[in-house]
């Protein structure tokens, strides 16, 4: 009996996605449940999951095809009955003599990887091609075992220092390699790097753009977190971060200036009374911005466990579209980059994003005299036709003021 695996719902709005790679190949063994392929939305990668124990059958849909919801993906057979397809018939041949010297075949050109290259991304399929590697003979590295394009660059490269066989007599030179070659591979855009571009390039089109800078004296934060990081850690699990204060000094900025909380919705300006930080993170397939909800009602070590958990997903390629639905305000911190100054595009339809940057220890002016603190720079991005400067300088000094004076975020000041 063959059970069908189909595009499961993606969200809502969302009516198709890409196939991004088999995770099994045709005659493989699945569990029930066992992700047998991953798909690629506008916004994150959804794995499929087996909805029976057996083997997997044919594919009907290649990586790189797009498919709706519920259109058929793949069958899965009865493993017994799969298993007595796939046996061979025993059959008789007659002995064939060996042939001489004189009419032994020519070599057969190395065929292309088949069976396996299923299972192979679009990039380790054309590594494997280039280099001529049979991927069966190559252990991969990659998650549940795959082979990546390292593994078969690793393969290649110890199959050309291996010495060449003796031969009898001198073959014909193959033509050497070009010393300091120039190469240029091509790879498709995946659906979500599509979608960002697309998004990213709308609100610079769309959006009157416009940020506006400062810097912020750390000291008062990182003698905090040096302070109280272990005691914390150990009651709450969690490391203390950065995160957590500018998240807090946010949400002081946004209730003080509510046109930074606010979104255009045609010919009206929606404005909200809670705090819902998009936080951007880096994941495999670019950069994804899951909401941190009711930040203006969490603590410090609820804001610091929801991004860490958040952090986790976006690696493991778990996020869910329900994650990444809404959001307010935007947080980037490209100082884990080690940048120093950005100018970061807003995430429509919000209004404002908050960039952060890396610390470094500055000379600074302090009771007219001149010593050496731990400074960031910070920007803040919004879109002009619904936040005036004025209420963009004066968020962006409200959450300076709160970083360089903690005490301000216990008494709402």
């Amino acid at each position: 009996m063959s059970i069908e695996v189909k595009v499961p719902t993606l969200g809502e709005s969302v009516s198709e996605a890409t196939v991004g790679q088999w995770l099994k190949k045709p005659g493989e063994a699945v569990a029930l449940d066992e992700p047998i392929v991953s798909l690629e939305t506008d916004k994150v990668a959804v794995e499929v999951p087996a909805p029976a124990a057996g083997v997997l059958g044919a594919l009907v849909a290649n990586e790189g095809d797009t498919v709706n919801v519920g259109a058929l993906l793949a069958l899965i057979e009865d493993s017994v009955a799969a298993a007595g397809a796939q046996a061979p018939a025993p059959r008789t041949e007659a002995p064939v003599p060996p042939a001489s010297a004189s009419e032994a075949p020519a070599a057969a050109p190395a065929a292309a990887p088949s069976g396996d290259a299923a299972a192979l991304s679009p990039a380790v399929r054309r590594a494997v091609l280039e280099y001529g590697i049979d991927p069966s003979t190559v252990k991969g590295t990659g998650k549940d075992g795959r082979l990546t394009k390292e593994d078969v660059m690793a393969a290649a490269a110890a199959k050309q220092a291996s010495p060449a066989p003796a031969v009898s007599a001198p073959a014909a030179a193959a033509p050497a390699a070009v010393a300091g070659g120039r190469n240029e591979e091509r790879v498709k855009m995946t659906r979500l790097r599509q979608t960002i571009a697309k998004r990213l390039k709308s609100a610079q089109e769309t959006a009157a753009l416009l940020t506006t800078f400062n810097d912020v004296d750390m000291t008062a934060v990182m003698e905090a977190r040096a302070k109280y990081k272990d005691v914390f850690e150990k009651k709450h699990g969690v490391k203390l971060g950065l995160m957590s204060f500018f998240a807090k000094a946010s949400v002081l900025a946004l209730k003080d200036i509510p046109a930074v909380n606010a979104q255009m919705q045609g010919d009206e300006i929606v404005y909200f009374d809670y705090v819902d930080i998009s936080v951007a993170v880096s994941a495999p397939n670019g950069l994804v911005v899951p909401v941190v909800r009711d930040v203006d009602k969490m603590s410090f070590a609820d804001i610091e466990k929801a991004i860490a958990n958040y952090g986790k997903a976006a690696r493991d390629g778990t996020l869910t579209m329900a994650d990444m639905a809404g959001g307010t305000f935007t947080i980037s911190n490209g100082g884990v980059f080690g940048g120093l100054m950005s100018t970061p595009i807003i995430n429509p339809p919000q209004s404002a994003v908050l960039g952060l940057h890396r610390i470094e220890d500055r000379p600074v002016v302090r009771n007219g005299e001149i010593v050496v603190r731990p400074m960031m720079y910070i920007a803040l991005s919004y879109d002009h036709r619904i936040i005036d400067g004025r209420e963009a300088v004066t968020a962006l000094k409200t959450i300076k003021e709160a970083i360089e004076d903690p005490t301000r975020l216990l008494i709402d000041l």
